[in-house]
């Protein structure tokens, strides 16, 4: 079946239903931002991979929300399939639920809303519901209804990758320290039990890791916690023997992952559940209920998984230095062979991937690569296919944004390649995104900042040349996790539920401005930052960011007259400091070209 005809055969079940609008969002039974292959269902549904959005189908359309990572991809993989797209938070774009109320208002106040509510948020249709209560209108809920069964006849099953247990040398911090931490954290909220459905969060207080999404470390299971006891959902054929032994010995009770659904709790009356409606699905939410009184609430894992602690730290700065190695190996090979032989997107990006999986510790990669040459870099998350490989040539700029999943950390990295001539405004271009990222990188700030508080310091620049980037700034990042992480973020747009976090000491957090011109060219150059603490005094807690990433810029691509003297200074120093920490694992050869690239740049160089 091709996209249109998967999507009438959903809408003739809709009919069947009595079902006027049905949603598909991205996301799995956890509200992850990468669902695994048995969850993506919108994907199949519409021939959109980006990694956000929310599909919606009714009698009269069938429409896509997406945001401005993904507006120029959106375009091209909707093409021919009849789905209108909404570029979400653009002016005079209704948000979904602006569109779903006038659908309601046309329709007399009344809306037949189907979704499954495995993979739809609490707090979605929580919102929806307060909304239409304020008009006066009734939603009629159809929340079992996963209509891509029967219909979707290949689909993948559950995954079913193995466990691992990390030991306290790794962590840092051991699983009785964690959960008396949010043991002592439901106390303050009054309440005596806790749900956990946010898969990184459950790895993170049990310190364990997966294998059940590409590229994020993580198990499809629950947790349900009280004062006395762990109750972990989770199919036990994922677990080794020293797994079983490790939840034993912790006195972790572990159920099958279904049996969420089944799981007896006791009295009713004498239960206070604290749960985070943002990653607790809607039928989870109906479970709930028959189990006690609920408490919303931040998951307390969120922040203190952010926090990163010594030990994690130094196992970070070692993992970049190695992650650094196997980036500058490969731009080593690209920039000596791209004269030599073939070489593609793809090509480019599977011996980046050889040389990460040299480096002692590497589980896997953090994200599929971005492995995009001129126009295709406008494209935020372009991915390269097999079918049509994209030769890289002996100009213009080539990007790769990538990432590796470490014993001891989790990294991220982007580099805009100039590979031969570029025109004056690729330069200007390149030289803003530069003056961006290292005005964030050497921010000072006092304790209480947000990310839109330091946003202006990298986008700046590029602002000053009437251009912005449809994304944030940057983003957390796990360790041994997600690639993105909250709570924190740099944007200058408020979230749409306008939660918004600090930056705190031990947080890390991408740096990575950007310039995408459709259909010419795209540039990024991204760091990952350590949030420290500086001096303290009569004003407050001034804090300061540590650079993580350690490979080289591309100095080809700089006018360096446009540089301030202090942004000399700092990329120079920057470059000094990556050339000592990798230079002893590179050959002569090696290190004679990175000296080369990391060489001092000067307003007399031009």
């Amino acid at each position: 079946m091709d996209i249109k005809e998967r999507i009438k055969k959903i809408k003739e079940k809709m009919k069947e239903k009595g079902i006027s609008h049905y949603l598909v969002p991205t996301g799995d039974y956890h509200q992850s931002e990468y669902p695994g292959e048995y969850f993506k269902v919108r994907q199949w549904l519409s021939g959109f991979t980006g990694s956000n959005g929310d599909l919606l189908l009714s009698k009269e359309e069938t429409a896509l929300w997406t945001d401005g990572r993904y507006f120029i991809q959106a375009k091209k993989e909707l093409s021919g399939n009849g789905i209108s797209l909404y570029k979400m938070q653009m002016p005079g774009v209704p948000t979904l639920t602006q569109y779903l109320e006038d659908k309601a208002k046309k329709q007399g106040g009344i809306l037949d809303l189907g979704f499954d509510g495995k993979v739809v948020s609490s707090h979605f249709v929580h919102h929806l519901a307060d909304s239409f209560q304020k008009q006066g209108w009734k939603l009629n809920l159809h929340w079992k209804e996963d209509l891509s069964i029967g219909v979707w006849e290949d689909r993948p099953s559950l995954p079913k990758g193995h466990i691992t247990v990390l030991p306290d040398s790794i962590t840092g911090s051991s699983y009785k320290e964690k959960v008396q931490f949010v043991r002592d954290k439901m106390k303050e909220k009054g309440c005596n039990a806790h749900f956990l459905g946010k898969l990184d969060d459950i790895m993170w207080l049990l310190n364990i890791r997966g294998t059940d999404v590409d590229c994020n470390p993580v198990a499809l299971s629950y947790i349900y916690l009280t004062m006395e006891e762990c109750h972990l959902f989770l199919d036990k054929e994922k677990l080794t023997k020293e797994g079983e032994q490790y939840l034993e010995q912790e006195k972790i009770h572990c159920h099958s992952y279904e049996e969420i659904y089944s799981f007896s709790i006791g009295k009713k009356e004498d239960n206070k559940i604290l749960y985070e409606e943002e990653t607790t699905n809607y039928c989870i939410y109906q479970r709930l209920l028959e189990w006690g009184s609920l408490v919303k609430g931040e998951n307390p894992t969120t922040r203190q998984k952010a926090i990163k602690n010594e030990v994690e730290l130094e196992n970070l700065r070692r993992i970049h230095i190695l992650d650094g190695v196997a980036y500058t190996k490969f731009l080593y090979w690209l920039k000596g062979q791209s004269h030599i032989e073939k070489i593609t997107e793809q090509s480019a990006a599977a011996y980046l991937e050889k040389q990460r999986k040299k480096m002692e510790g590497f589980m896997d990669l953090s994200f599929p690569t971005i492995s995009a040459y001129g126009p295709h870099a406008a494209l935020m998350h372009y991915s390269a296919t097999q079918d049509q490989p994209t030769e890289l040539k002996a100009e213009g700029l080539y990007l790769v944004d990538s990432g590796g999943q470490y014993m001891g950390g989790t990294t991220d990295i982007t580099r805009t390649i100039v590979l031969g001539e570029l025109t004056e405004e690729e330069k200007l271009h390149y030289t803003a995104v530069l003056k961006g990222m290292l005005r964030l990188s050497r921010a000072k700030f006092l304790q209480g900042c947000t990310g839109r508080n330091l946003d202006i310091l990298a986008r700046g620049p590029v602002w000053d040349l009437s251009i912005d980037y449809q994304c944030g700034t940057g983003h957390g990042i796990g360790y041994m996790l997600n690639v993105h992480e909250g709570p924190q973020g740099i944007r200058w747009k408020p979230l749409m539920d306008g939660k918004e976090a600090v930056i705190e000491p031990g947080m890390v957090t991408s740096n990575e401005p950007g310039v995408y011109v459709e259909g010419s060219h795209g540039i990024r150059i991204e760091n990952e930052l350590i949030c420290k603490k500086g001096d303290e005094n009569q004003y407050g807690q001034f804090l300061y960011f540590e650079t993580l990433t350690m490979a080289p810029i591309d100095l080809k691509g700089i006018q360096i007259e446009q540089l301030e003297k202090e942004e000399i200074e700092q990329l120079n120093k920057y470059h000094e400091e990556v050339f000592e920490k990798l230079s002893p694992y590179l050959t002569k050869e090696e290190k004679d070209w990175l000296a080369m690239e990391t060489k001092k740049i000067s307003i007399m160089n031009t």
